[in-house]
């Protein structure tokens, strides 16, 4: 199959299939005589695979070391569980700055209640001071950035 055809199989846009070649997280495909790419199942498997690893935002060097597992070239689960596990950490530590974040603009949020004219918002009044270096509602006293 094309590389348009292997796209349309697997959501993966064109562009990012070939990077994902360079990357080494795909194998060279055969050429035909007019020079087209030509993939095969084994392609469609192993994009499939890497396009599902990198939604569960996997580091692609962390995709690679999983391929070579399913390639067979490493054993043992226990590194597999320990690149999941580092996986999660990542992912708790993203939602617990994403939690932060998320009270910082309620906080921002609560400083207009949009009833009156722009030049009187709360919410430009604390993003004008925090780029001054002041204090503002989202960040707190001594926390402005």
């Amino acid at each position: 199959m094309k590389i348009s055809d292997l796209s349309r199989a697997t959501g993966v846009d064109v562009e990012t299939i070939r990077y994902y070649e360079k990357a080494g997280l795909l194998p060279a495909p055969a050429r035909e005589a007019n020079g087209y790419r030509s993939y095969g199942p084994a392609h469609l498997e192993r994009l499939a695979f890497v396009r599902h690893c990198r939604g569960l935002d996997i580091p692609m060097a962390e995709v690679k070391r999983l391929l070579d597992f399913v390639g067979g070239t490493r054993d043992g689960c226990g590194d597999i569980d320990a690149l999941i596990d580092a996986q999660l950490l990542r992912v708790r530590a993203r939602l617990k700055s994403l939690r932060a974040l998320e009270r910082q603009l309620s906080a921002l949020r609560s400083s207009c209640d949009s009833d009156h004219a722009t030049h009187e918002c709360g919410i430009l009044h604390e993003l004008v001071a925090a780029a001054h270096g002041e204090a503002c509602a989202c960040h707190g006293e001594g926390q402005a950035r």
